[in-house]
């Protein structure tokens, strides 16, 4: 884990991960909560990066399972036409490049461009395995389509999200969303959140570990 001065989160997630969008509000309501004095450093952890081969019944019907309970522990909104389509492949490695890209104006457009993309795909029925898809979506977070498009074929952004991927699995985070809470020292990080939880569980615990910190009350 990279050093970092003060107290900070650390967010390990994936575009395509469902409880990711699950837990997406309770990543904007950490945000508006503690702003700044609670920096929160966006990992993209690599679900399933290279996937080639189209999903099968099986695998629908899985991920028809786990969509529906997000749905019902978070109340996000899904566009349940995914599950219609044939040989989709379910490759999150293109998503995370293009929020790499994005990371690089910093994180508060890696979260920003996080939401954007998980939205498009859960919620509008988008396909964000697809470059020119996920350009489109730039362009509408002010990236320039063309030079976005051509970023992502770059081998820099591809070397850049592998090393997140790396940086995930040395972390020792098996799953996602997972949350980490850091205070500057290279060991000195705690686990929030393996999986999802709910906004009324994590801010109070937040709060908590800020206090005992000696940090700023929110």
């Amino acid at each position: 884990m990279d050093r970092s001065d003060g107290p900070h989160l650390v967010y390990f997630a994936d575009p395509m991960c469902s409880w990711c969008w699950g837990f997406s509000p309770v990543i904007q309501a950490i945000g508006e909560r503690f702003g700044e004095d609670l920096p929160i450093r966006l990992v993209l952890g690599g679900l399933r990066p290279g996937t080639v081969e189209p999903m099968d019944e099986q695998a629908r019907a899985e991920m028809r399972g786990h969509w529906n309970h997000v749905h019902e522990a978070s109340g996000q909104p899904f566009d349940w036409g995914f599950f219609e389509r044939e040989g989709f492949v379910y490759d999150t490695e293109p998503a995370s490049r293009a929020v790499v890209l994005m990371r690089r104006r910093g994180t508060a457009e890696a979260l920003a461009g996080l939401r954007r993309l998980q939205r498009a795909f859960y919620a509008e029925g988008r396909d964000i395995t697809e470059l020119d898809q996920l350009a489109a979506l730039a362009a509408e977070l002010g990236f320039e389509q063309g030079a976005f498009r051509a970023a992502l074929d770059e081998p820099a952004t591809l070397r850049e999200t592998r090393a997140d991927f790396s940086l995930a699995a040395q972390s020792g985070v098996r799953g996602f969303p997972t949350l980490i809470a850091g205070t500057g020292g290279a060991r000195d990080y705690a686990l929030l959140t393996h999986g999802f939880q709910p906004a009324q569980r994590v801010l109070p615990a937040l709060q908590r570990w800020l206090d005992g910190l000696g940090g700023r009350a929110a």
